[in-house]
């Protein structure tokens, strides 16, 4: 399984565009020890030749133009190799880049129930899509390992099983919701060929036993790392609420999520869907080094891996 990096920040990217915090700062200035990102995707393939996006976000034109493997054959006026996407949760860092694939070329859209429908009734998603081509919308389970299959019917050679990280309904969603099942989920995949194994769970709630359990026969685990501490979204003005508030467990703290990746045996712990304001950003602060003595890695758009 081929695995690239095309986004790795939080939703606004960074720097994002109305940010003055230390990192976005940093970046404008040129600082070598800090590196601009877009808003996290990843690109996941069994050949190398057809695509699945886990998760479209907002900066989806920029990421394909710095991966051309995703762009046109040479010998074709147009196409893609993007096969399908896969959908964690119905947040809009996650979703708008549905829209900006909307001129042409069938793929499938992969996502529990719950996020088709706050897509479809608060942002119109399925019925602006369907103006311009074809989406195959399919249903993601929860707890059931279903395949990745090709525009033409065909089996892509990835295996994907959704487990839940959260149930959190996003801001634009008003209407009171009775059951949230499904509303964040983390993805197990698997290589049927090779075996590889790749976890990615951009959004965690808490260290629970469905993420346990997935990690154990692991290659490659990806795992949220917005904010390193609990108070940060509010010492940085961001909002009112702390991070375990917002969703996201944070990296520091005893029972923050560096601990537990530091212990596993996992070969790949990544952090990925890290937010502008987090200073293990900046590879001259101890936060960058705390990370790196542990093992684990830092996502930076265009990293690459190969299980």
């Amino acid at each position: 399984m081929f695995v690239r990096v095309l986004g790795s920040s939080a939703g606004g990217g960074l720097p994002q565009w109305n940010c003055g915090c230390a990192n976005c700062r940093a970046v404008r200035a040129g600082d070598a020890d800090i590196d601009a990102r877009t808003q996290s995707s990843v690109a996941i393939s069994a050949d190398g030749r057809a695509w699945f996006l886990l998760n479209t976000s907002p900066d989806i034109r920029q990421q394909i133009l710095h991966f051309p493997a995703l762009g046109p054959p040479e010998d074709a006026a147009r196409g893609t190799a993007i096969a399908g996407c896969v959908l964690t949760d119905a947040e809009i860092d996650h979703t708008a880049g549905l829209l900006l694939l909307r001129e042409g070329c069938t793929m499938s859209i992969l996502c529990t129930p719950i996020v088709r429908s706050w897509l479809a009734r608060y942002l119109g998603v399925e019925d602006t899509l369907a103006c311009f081509a074809e989406r195959l919308w399919r249903v993601l389970p929860l707890g059931e390992t279903v395949s990745l299959v090709l525009p033409d019917g065909k089996q892509s050679g990835l295996r994907v099983r959704a487990f839940e990280t959260d149930r959190h309904v996003p801001k634009f969603a008003t209407e009171n919701e009775t059951d949230t099942a499904g509303s964040v989920v983390g993805l197990d995949i698997e290589d049927v060929r090779t075996g590889g194994r790749f976890v990615y769970a951009p959004c965690v709630a808490t260290i629970d036993e469905p993420l346990k359990q997935a990690v154990q026969l692991a290659d490659c685990l990806f795992v949220d790392g917005t904010f390193w501490d609990d108070d940060e979204p509010k010492r940085c003005g961001i909002t009112n609420r702390t991070a375990r508030q917002m969703g996201h467990i944070p990296v520091s703290g005893d029972e923050g999520s560096l601990q537990w990746l530091g212990k596993l045996l996992t070969k790949n712990r990544v952090y990925i869907h890290i937010n502008n304001t987090n200073p293990m950003l900046h590879r001259g602060s101890p936060e960058h080094r705390a990370v790196r003595e542990q093992g684990v890695q830092i996502a930076t758009d265009g990293d690459y891996f190969e299980l």
